[in-house]
């Protein structure tokens, strides 16, 4: 069975507190994720995240400050995102000292009713993308010394 979970961590030289913020609040993700940023912080609330070549809704799951952070996205235009019709984004933080160890992982791809040749590429572009993204974040926040 193909192994669809998507799931990235990095150490990152800030504290929880500066990580947070620069995953939670839209001037700050559009530094290291998407081009164009929308987000009601809280349970429920909607949000977009641009792209160069799209733009994806999205609704907050989970808002725990300034541990945990979730959100669905990749829902079908026009339906209300679900398990069975999304993937979740799960943020995890947890301070090692004044650093901040922070855990990505994007489940549900495995309910979706796709072929599975179109979850494998799925998976392996969002793991690529994670990587790249949560890397892009630890350096931006290490050129930041003091926040």
């Amino acid at each position: 069975m193909a192994d669809f979970q998507i799931e990235r961590e990095v150490v990152i030289d800030a504290p929880v507190e500066v990580v947070w913020r620069t995953i939670t609040e839209p001037e700050q993700i559009r530094q290291w994720f998407a081009d164009r940023v929308e987000l009601e912080l809280e349970p429920g609330g909607r949000g977009l995240m641009g792209f160069e070549d799209r733009a994806l809704p999205l609704v907050v799951e989970t808002v725990e400050p300034p541990t945990r952070f979730s959100f669905r996205w990749n829902h079908p235009a026009g339906e209300e995102p679900a398990a069975g019709n999304s993937t979740l984004v799960e943020f995890t933080l947890v301070g090692e000292g004044e650093r901040t160890r922070l855990r990505v992982v994007e489940g549900g791809l495995e309910l979706l009713a796709w072929p599975v040749g179109d979850k494998e590429r799925f998976a392996d572009e969002h793991r690529g993308g994670w990587a790249m993204f949560m890397d892009r974040l630890a350096r931006l926040l290490a050129e930041r010394p003091g926040e």
